[in-house]
């Protein structure tokens, strides 16, 4: 007769992300509900997206914002897959909350992001920190934490500016609810982490053309004084 062991005692989940309807999940996105209104608050002209787990408390999103969870579809303000059926460089701010912690590859979503956002608009992405002692309360759950390193990379490779990320380390470094965040070297062993990098904005006039300009100005100066070396000897006369 085979071995039998109850669920509760495996530690292994159903799906990698619903480890955060646990008690140690549940207490690190609580820990990270502060940070993500700061950044809904910051953002009050255009509309803003919220993609997070199951779990997560919805965020405050106002009127003209949106908050999906992930499931086998996107689900929430609408119900959808990839791409996102959003309007190309609407949204002030998308905010990615541990939806790309499991094994996937986060390009295509990336990608999406990157699309809707208007210039200048923000993107925030929480992810589980590698280096932490808390992620032994997700081992063996199917969770992939990887460092602001590979995040950087991810961002780049989808058009985001690779020196213009900021970081903060937040939640607890073990004791569930012990909360907080920071920027110091002791923060850096914290639950998890938050990338905050804007969309390129568009220059108004290209290089190219300002260069050209900048030529054109220089024959059209340089052919009003042959024209006046040429007038001069009219005038003394």
């Amino acid at each position: 007769m085979p071995l039998t062991v109850p669920d509760r005692q495996t530690g292994i989940h159903a799906e990698p992300l619903d480890w955060f309807g646990g008690v140690a999940g549940l207490r690190l996105l609580d820990d990270e509900a502060r940070a993500v209104q700061r950044v809904i608050a910051a953002c009050p002209a255009l509309p803003r997206l919220w993609l997070g787990v199951g779990a997560a408390s919805t965020p405050q999103v106002g009127n003209r914002g949106l908050a999906l969870r992930r499931g086998a579809q996107w689900d929430g303000s609408i119900r959808c897959g990839l791409p996102l059926p959003l309007a190309s460089e609407a949204f002030g701010a998308v905010l990615l909350q541990h939806v790309l912690d499991d094994a996937g590859a986060p390009d295509v979503l990336l990608g999406e992001c990157a699309r809707i956002l208007a210039p200048g608009g923000t993107l925030w992405l929480a992810a589980l920190n590698p280096w932490t002692p808390y992620r032994l309360r997700w081992a063996r759950s199917g969770l992939r934490a990887r460092d602001p390193g590979y995040w950087q990379s991810a961002l780049r490779r989808c058009g985001f500016p690779g020196g213009a990320v900021s970081l903060q380390w937040i939640g607890s470094h073990w004791r569930e609810g012990s909360g907080g965040a920071g920027v110091g070297a002791t923060d850096r062993l914290r639950a998890s982490f938050a990338l905050t990098v804007n969309k390129r904005e568009r220059a108004v006039i290209p290089p190219a053309r300002l260069q050209h300009l900048r030529w054109q100005a220089g024959r059209i100066a340089a052919a009003a004084d042959a024209h006046c070396e040429a007038a001069a000897p009219i005038m003394r006369a």
